[in-house]
């Protein structure tokens, strides 16, 4: 058994806690502001249907090898989400129920060999199919958090968060980080399941620390830094009276690249 079961099962279980959640907003609330800028719930909805379909296009090219983008391209892809933002809420989660339906068919029948293709979304480096399952539980988890409809990062599983985590390790942009070092809270001191308690050598600035799911959020634009707080280091020490460091801005993360080394072969697990 590989991982492709594992997120394949991952893949359902936050699928359907997104759909369960919009089934609970009317016409108002999906047309009422979300968490990202100058997005409606409705724009939100409308990307989560559309990356479905952009994936769908990323495991056919994986099936056929012949290269299917997965989307014509970025002022294509932002056209597609503008112009179905305003739907009602039935027909948003209408929407959403068919692309994860066409996601899910296209899923079960790929062959075996199709999840070692190699496949390249909008932004490089090229990975194997079988990451599209990590990328589409990836912006589940983010965007059901971005509705602001009533999941945020405490909702999200510790297997995501550890991953998710990983990842983020992997892809680090030290040339603008703003953080010289991370501290994980609630991590063995060795770390757990790759992911080590303590990161350094990160690029210039504080350390800082937190609980996993928080250190997630913040890394990621889901929170201002709440629960993270700038560690002091040895030797220095806050004036009697003074208020704690400010944690800095987080990280410049735009889309999480994959990670460049990821095996061919889907391993047994990941992380």
């Amino acid at each position: 058994m590989t991982v492709v079961v594992t997120l394949r099962s991952e893949l359902a279980s936050a699928t359907s806690a997104l759909l369960n959640t919009v089934a609970a907003l009317g016409d108002p609330d999906v047309a009422a502001p979300s968490r990202l800028p100058g997005w409606t719930r409705g724009h939100v909805l409308a990307h989560l249907a559309r990356n479905a379909d952009g994936l769908v296009n990323l495991l056919t090219w994986a099936r056929t090898g012949v290269r299917v983008p997965q989307y014509g391209s970025a002022a294509a892809r932002d056209a597609e989400i503008e112009a179905g933002a305003d739907r009602t809420a039935a027909e948003h989660l209408a929407d959403l129920q068919e692309s994860a339906a066409r996601m899910d068919a296209v899923i079960e029948n790929l062959p075996e060999e199709a999840w070692r293709a190699p496949v390249e979304g909008m932004r490089p480096p090229p990975h194997p199919a079988w990451y599209v399952l990590v990328r589409r539980i990836r912006e589940l988890g983010m965007h059901h958090v971005d509705l602001g409809a009533g999941y945020g990062p405490a909702d999200w599983s510790e297997r995501f968060v550890r991953r998710e985590l990983r990842d983020c390790l992997r892809t680090w942009p030290h040339d603008s980080s703003t953080v010289g070092g991370i501290r994980l809270l609630d991590v063995p001191d060795g770390g757990a399941r790759d992911l080590p308690a303590v990161w350094r050598d990160l690029g210039e600035g504080p350390v800082v620390e937190g609980r996993p799911a928080d250190m997630l959020a913040w890394l990621t634009g889901r929170s201002t830094g709440e629960g993270v707080r700038v560690v002091l280091l040895e030797g220095r020490s806050s004036a009697p009276g003074t208020a704690d460091p400010q944690v800095p801005a987080a990280p410049p993360w735009l889309t999480m690249p994959a990670p460049a080394d990821l095996p061919a072969t889907p391993p047994e697990d990941y992380p």
